[in-house]
């Protein structure tokens, strides 16, 4: 989806034009979908609504200058003006330069209304420089290791920006991952790497988004460079093999090849021919680099806090417990150097490895931060042990050097705040892999093994092999057995069987196949035994892209996390100062009797009780609860929409989503079943049928229109007793976009359209037709004239029947006060038709798809956050207009690509559950911002001792530290608490009836 960019709602600072907040947009998706970047209509379609394909067309970016900007709000209204027009993908307006550039669609927009709309906004503009833009974007992915909060996320990504090439970088906190959009003739991905290591941090490359596959394979037996040599040079003179990297030490071998020319069958077997057999290759263990990342990271921090328990706990008891003990307090105070007691010393001795080696990387991350002039958590927890460390370091020296010095020690503070915060880095590392199960979950569907058969050159079965089902190739045969899943996507070459394909369209019905129908990889076969040909393996299957969307989904921030960033990068600071006034403002007071004494607890005095204070602060203070806050619960909800069918793009979307008020429903394929068929047929001159239908398909056959294939499908069925039949050829073919098709067709001149083509052509229409198409479309039928030689000769009714659940969903949609409408192509009394049976009030009949786009413009500029359902090509540019684009999973790949959410099931009613959704999902954020500022806002105050003079309640650092670490594993886990979702009641209510079309 088109790349939106927030800016503040504001007056200009001279005149009175008043910026209206824009409405975001997913952030990693074009702002035309691929194939289809201008809205040029093709002339492919046929009759009735405009449902044409789009031609494709390149972008352009417009640099311009423009004059008399003085403020932000100057640039926001140049801005908001530029992106209302049709055709921007994005305007970027600079204020301090007097610069805008404009990325745009040519076909829809000039560099003239460009201009002439800053104009119109009250500035002076002109033309600097026009560019092609270039489709040179890559897409790297990369697994990041080390980062604690916000701040280290954002030092990365302000890295990353700052290379040349990178277009764009999102680092996700939650994810631990980093995905950049570059051009790959700029920057390699090991620079990006590079890049990220120079910050302080270790990045593992997952993908380089590059369009190929990719397969890692391990090699058993002696590597030496001989062998690598060979196996390397084998591999690259294979056809398809694009890169081979190979890795001696872990016996393993990366190949980047093309899927349709060789695959990993084909690898194995050049690896373990090489050096007379003596070495055999496998695919490399599943799990591989992130998961086994994730699992290290789980057991380092494990491993880390188990330590620190086996020392902090002698330190605790030995400073807590045994002190109110009359026999070990006696052997514990023995002085052993002066006024160095035994218990000091051993609490010195024991906390000491877990300041400096259990403790360690605090001190690593607290050095990479500053060393990149930020400040993150890790800065927080080393300031506040060291300064407890520290402190009692110098109280031990001063006891073991002085006759009458007595001083208290704080050991105790700095290993347990260090024990507490491990533990709570466990905890919610471990809570953090339960968000993103839903992936996990995906990947699982897909089969271990598959049958692969091999066949004689007559083409009969001569072998069946069990193989990994990732050693499958395209154009592989696989014998999918009863209750088996497919491993593959594929087309059916023989036998029939149904197919339960539920878990990846969400349809609860099992769908029969047959020979020459399509089938979709990890579904399950009920019955029949089929032979699938391979055509999608690896990346390219649908259930690889599924995943591939949930993990871009996860990636996208939403622009509500901006506002947890931007406390972020001022926090630690801000907490610092205060931790340093606080032990100011508690020294100072202590020093001039500001408080009596009786305020100090025995054990210390004034400055002590002030470090205490002052440390407190430091370490109750947790940027992490904020910076989790939204990308955890994004993750889990755009999880559950996966398990629920409704594929949500990203933070954003469902940001966009849960504002919604205003749903605009297209006709056909969304509120309809989208298969049409031809219900009645009135012929106004004598003459055969099927000699009607001749005419009629052969002039429609070469339309890819839904009423054209209707049309042709009951032209064959009176010519059943024909097999394929050839329609005759139609010369001269011109299709009229959202009016019909004409062709000669024989010796005749053939119109197929609506009755606005007749008119244009100038056909004379006869009043029986009229009301032959006025009685038509009152029972919400299309109803399409046909002219021979000028004069109409018959009328065809075409039905589209309606979804079950769409009257439901309209009134369910009232219910929850959102607003629907319909806007659709067709004819005006079809659509009052359909929009009377369904409930809906407000309709748009006849339109083009610019014009769609336009009516989302109109709506969204009255206020309303507008959501577009839709399914055809048509739609695209609605979908990317909307505040919310939603396609119908059934509908076409372009519509998909242009939408912000998907609903694969193609069900009605979940365009209330994604509404649903985006609502609950947000008030767990709500609900987590209101804790994490409510935690700092309140815990730092009593962390400084606000109630300790009325109360004399005061929070140990050891406290403070445990409470810290809890508020972010609480976030996580409020998240969490999203993954018991369950879609409204009133949906699980609804009664579908069926529907039969004869």
């Amino acid at each position: 989806m088109a790349s939106r960019v927030f800016f503040l709602s504001c007056l200009r600072a001279e005149g009175s034009s008043r910026c209206l907040t824009p409405r975001p947009r997913y952030p990693s998706m074009p702002r035309y979908p691929k194939g289809a970047k201008a809205a040029v209509v093709a002339s492919t379609s046929g009759v009735g609504d405009p449902e044409a394909p789009l031609e494709e067309e390149e972008e352009k970016i417009a640099l311009f200058t423009v004059i008399g900007m003085t403020c932000a709000a100057c640039a926001g209204s140049v801005e908001k003006a530029i992106k209302r027009l049709p055709g921007i993908h994005d305007a970027t307006v600079d204020v301090l330069n007097d610069r805008a550039q404009v990325i745009f669609y040519p076909a829809f927009v000039s560099e003239d209304t460009i201009r002439e709309t800053i104009e119109d906004v009250g500035f002076e503009a002109a033309l600097i420089k026009e560019e092609v833009k270039e489709k040179s974007t890559t897409i790297c992915r990369l697994c990041i290791k080390g980062m604690t909060c916000t701040s280290c996320s954002s030092t990365i990504e302000s890295a990353l920006q700052a290379v040349a090439g990178v277009q764009k970088a999102l680092v996700a906190l939650a994810t631990e991952e980093a995905e950049i959009r570059y051009d790959p003739k700029l920057v390699s991905p090991s620079r990006l790497l590079e890049v990220v290591e120079d910050t302080g941090f270790e990045a593992i490359l997952i993908s380089t988004g590059e369009d190929r596959n990719r397969i890692e394979l391990k090699v058993d037996g002696e590597l030496d460079g001989r062998s690598v040599s060979m196996v390397k040079s084998s591999l690259e003179a294979l056809p398809g093999v694009e890169d081979v990297n190979i890795d001696p030490a872990i016996h393993k071998v990366t190949i980047s090849y093309k899927s349709d020319q060789t695959g990993p069958r084909n690898f194995i077997e050049i690896i373990e021919s090489t050096r007379s057999g003596h070495l055999r290759a496998s695919i490399y263990p599943e799990g591989g680099r992130r998961e086994l990342h994730k699992l290290e990271e789980i057991k380092q921090y494990y491993k880390s806090f188990l330590w620190s328990l086996v020392f902090t706990i002698p330190v605790f008891l030995t400073s807590m417990v045994f002190m109110y003990i009359p026999g070990t307090k006696h052997g514990l105070d023995k002085k052993v150097v002066n006024m160095l007691s035994i218990g000091e010393l051993l609490r010195w001795i024991l906390s000491t490895p877990v300041q400096f080696i259990i403790g360690r990387r605090f001190y690593t991350g607290a050095y990479k931060a500053f060393r990149h002039g930020s400040a993150n958590m890790d800065v927080l927890v080393a300031l506040g042990t060291n300064a407890a460390y520290f402190y009692s370091l110098y109280s031990v020296f001063r006891a073991a050097t002085s006759q009458n010095f007595k001083g208290t020690d704080f050991f105790e503070t700095s290993s347990m705040l260090i024990s507490f915060i491990l533990l709570g880095k466990y905890l919610e590392i471990l809570a953090k892999g339960k968000t993103s199960e839903a992936i996990a979950k995906l990947m699982d569907l897909a089969p271990e093994t598959a049958i692969l058969l091999t066949y004689d050159t007559e083409g009969n079965v001569v072998n069946e092999k069990e193989i990994d089902s990732r050693l499958i190739q395209k154009n592989d045969v696989i014998k999918v057995m009863p209750g088996g899943k497919v491993a593959s996507d594929g087309l059916v070459i023989w036998g029939q069987s149904y197919v339960n394909e539920s878990m990846i369209t969400g349809e609860s019905q099992p769908v029969g196949k047959r020979k020459g129908d399509t089938v979709i990889g990890a579904t399950v076969n009920e019955n029949g035994v089929l032979h699938v040909q391979a055509t999608r393996v690896g990346s390219e299957s649908a259930l690889s892209q599924i995943v591939r969307l949930v993990e871009s989904a996860q990636m996208a921030k939403a622009p509500v996390q901006k506002f947890a960033d931007r406390i972020s990068k001022y926090f630690v600071p801000l907490v610092i100062i205060l931790a340093f006034f606080t032990w100011l403002g508690w020294f100072l007071a202590g020093k001039f009797n500001g408080y009596p004494k009786s305020w100090i607890p025995s054990s210390m005095d004034s400055f002590q009780l002030a470090l205490q204070f002052g440390i407190s602060v430091m370490v109750i203070a947790c940027p992490c609860a904020l910076g989790l806050a939204t990308p955890t619960a994004v993750m889990v909800g755009t999880g559950v929409g996966a398990s629920q069918g409704v594929l949500i793009k990203g933070g954003q979307a469902l940001e966009s989503a849960h504002k919604v008020d205003c749903v605009v429903f297209d006709k056909t394929g969304t509120l309809t079943t989208g298969k049409p068929v031809v219900v009645s047929t009135r012929l106004l001159k004598h003459m055969l049928l099927r000699d009607f239908y001749e005419y009629v398909a052969a002039a429609e056959v070469n339309s890819e229109h839904p009423l054209a294939k209707a049309i042709v499908q009951h032209a064959k069925k009176l010519r059943e007793d024909e097999e394929n039949h050839a329609w005759l050829e139609a010369r001269d073919f011109i299709s009229a976009t959202g009016h019909g098709v004409k062709a000669k067709v024989g010796n005749k001149e053939i119109i197929v359209g609506n009755k606005s083509l007749m008119l244009e052509s100038g056909i004379h229409v006869p009043i029986a037709a009229f009301e032959i198409l006025a009685e038509a479309e009152e029972m919400a039928q299309t109803g399409i004239m046909v002219s021979m030689d000028g004069e109409v000769v018959g009328i065809i009714a075409i039905s589209d029947p309606l979804k079950p659940s769409a009257r439901d969903v309209i009134s369910l949609l009232r219910s929850m006060t959102v607003k629907s409408m319909m806007v659709t192509g067709d004819n005006w009394g079809t659509a009052n038709a359909i929009a009377k049976e369904v409930g809906i009030d407000a309709v748009v009949a006849e339109a083009k798809p610019e014009q769609k786009a336009q009516k989302i413009k109109e709506l969204q500029m009255s206020g309303l956050t507008v959501a577009m359902v839709g399914d055809g090509i048509n739609d695209s540019p609605a979908l990317v207009s909307a505040d919310v684009g939603m396609a119908i999973g059934a509908g076409t790949d372009i519509a998909i690509e242009a939408a912000d959410i998907v609903l694969m099931r193609s069900n009605l009613e979940d365009v209330i559950t994604a509404i649903d959704l985006s609502r609950k999902t947000f008030f767990r954020i709500h609900m987590n911002y209101i804790w994490a500022l409510g935690y700092n806002i309140m815990g730092i105050p009593i962390a400084a001792g606000v109630l300790f003079p009325s109360a004399r309640f005061r929070l140990p650092p050891w406290v403070a530290g445990a409470a810290m670490a809890a508020s972010s594993v609480s976030v996580v886990c409020c998240s969490l608490l999203l993954k018991n979702y369950r879609r409204p009641k009133k949906l699980d209510a609804l009664q579908f009836r069926e529907i039969l079309v004869e």
